[in-house]
C-alpha cells in the first residue's frame, strides 16, 4: 500500500520545515538570544520555591487565572479587561494570528526582522508583505503607511530584532488611526528603549501590544508574556488561546519578579552603558558597520564573510548570532550586550577574527 502520510500537511509546510533554528554550540561566552546576562539572585529563587512549596501540584491552575492577570495589568498600568497572558509572548502572537490570518489575508512584516512573525504566519497560508524599513533599516512611516493600505495586519517590532531600530511613537499613533488594519507592535524590549503604545490600546481597538519578562526581568527559562489590547477585542483574541497555559510555577515566579522590580531590573542602565561601549569600540575597529540600537543587542555588518567571523569566534569561547541568511543582512552578525567581561572577550574574539580572515574569505 502506498504511504500517504505527507498528504496530510499543508502544502506549504515541506518549504517551511526547519525555518525556525538555531545553532548554539557550547561556548563560555553567550551572546546569541539577547538574554539578561544578570541571573536571580539565590534569595528571590528561593522565594518563588516557597510560594509553590503549598500549592496542590495535583490541580490545574485556574481556568482563567484572573487574580494573577490583574496583577499583571496594575504592573503595567492598563485594565485587567485588556490583558492576555501565556507562555512567552510567542505563544500569545500564534494565537493573534490564528484568531486574524487565513489565505487570502494579507500580513506587513517588514524586513528583516524575527524570523517567527513570518514563519507562523506563512503556516497560516497568508500573503506576506515585507515594505517599513529603510536602507538604514529605520522604519519608514509613509512607507508603512501606504503597504499597510493592502493588509490586514501589520506587525511590527519596536525596537526591533535584529536592528535595534524603534518606531516613533506620533508615527504609530497616525498609522494605527487612519489605516484598517490590525497593529501588532513587539515591545519584547520595551524596557531598553523606555517608549510604548500601552496607553493607545484603551482607544484602538485594532492594536495590540506584546510584552515579556524574558528579557529585562531575566526570565528567559521561565517562558511568560503577555498581549494588550482594547477590552472589545479580547474576548476574540481569547478565543484562539489555549487554556491552562500558564503552570504555577512560572506565576509564582512572575509575581515575584513584580514585586522585586527594582532588584531585578537593576542591572538595565549597566546594560545600555555597555551597549555604547561596545559601540563605540565597534565602530573602530577595521571594516565594521554598526547599527545604532535602542535594545540590549547591536547589528553590525563587515568586509569579512559573516559565517567565517562567526566560526572564528567560536573556536575562541564565543558565540554571537549569524543572522546573515535574514534578509537584507548577507555580510551582518548580532552580538547580544552581556557583562563586561563577556564584551570584552567577545570584541578581543573579533578583532582576532578580522585579523584571521582575509576580505571575502569563506568558512
Amino acid at each position: 500500500m502506498q504511504n500517504t502520510t505527507f498528504q496530510f500537511f499543508k502544502q506549504q509546510l515541506s518549504k517551511l520545515a526547519g525555518g525556525y533554528k538555531l545553532d548554539v554550540p557550547p561556548c563560555p561566552i553567550k551572546l546569541n538570544q539577547n538574554e539578561n546576562p544578570y541571573d536571580w539572585p539565590s534569595t528571590l529563587k528561593q522565594a518563588v520555591f516557597e510560594r509553590v512549596r503549598d500549592v496542590d501540584w495535583n490541580r490545574y491552575p485556574p481556568f482563567v487565572p484572573a487574580d494573577f492577570t490583574s496583577k499583571v495589568a496594575k504592573y503595567l498600568g492598563v485594565g485587567a479587561d485588556q490583558v492576555l497572558v501565556g507562555n512567552g509572548s510567542n505563544e500569545l502572537l500564534y494565537a493573534i494570528f490564528v484568531a486574524t490570518l487565513e489565505p487570502g489575508r494579507k500580513v506587513l512584516i517588514p524586513q528583516p526582522t524575527f524570523t517567527l512573525y513570518k514563519l507562523l504566519a506563512e503556516i497560516l497560508g497568508a500573503e506576506v508583505l515585507t515594505a517599513g524599513l529603510d536602507d538604514d533599516m529605520q522604519y519608514d512611516a509613509v512607507a508603512l503607511e501606504t503597504a499597510a493600505r493592502d493588509a490586514n495586519v501589520v506587525v511590527l517590532a519596536s525596537p526591533n530584532n535584529p536592528t535595534g531600530s524603534v518606531i516613533n511613537p506620533i508615527d504609530l499613533e497616525h498609522l494605527v488611526q487612519t489605516t484598517h488594519a490590525l497593529w501588532i507592535v513587539d515591545e519584547a524590549y520595551f524596557e531598553f528603549h523606555g517608549e510604548t503604545a500601552l496607553e493607545l490600546t484603551r482607544t484602538c481597538p485594532n492594536l495590540v501590544v506584546l510584552r515579556t519578562f524574558s528579557k529585562a526581568f531575566a526570565t528567559a527559562g521561565l517562558r511568560f508574556g503577555c498581549m494588550v489590547c482594547h477590552p472589545n477585542a479580547l474576548p476574540l483574541f481569547a478565543a484562539a488561546k489555549l487554556p491552562y497555559n500558564l503552570n504555577i510555577f512560572t506565576m509564582a515566579a512572575v509575581e515575584t519578579a513584580m514585586e522585586h522590580a527594582v532588584t531585578l531590573k537593576g542591572r538595565l542602565e549597566e546594560i545600555k552603558r555597555e551597549r555604547e561601549r561596545v559601540a563605540r569600540l565597534l565602530k573602530a575597529s577595521r571594516g565594521v558597520r554598526v547599527y545604532p540600537s535602542r535594545s540590549n543587542f547591536l547589528l553590525f555588518e563587515t568586509d569579512r564573510d559573516p559565517r567565517a567571523l562567526w566560526q572564528s569566534m567560536v573556536n575562541r569561547g564565543v558565540l554571537i548570532r549569524d543572522v546573515s541568511s535574514y534578509p537584507r543582512l548577507e555580510r551582518a552578525l548580532r552580538v547580544s550586550i552581556g557583562r563586561p567581561e563577556e564584551n570584552d572577550a567577545f570584541l578581543k574574539a573579533l578583532e582576532f577574527a578580522i585579523t584571521e580572515i582575509a576580505p571575502g574569505a569563506k568558512a
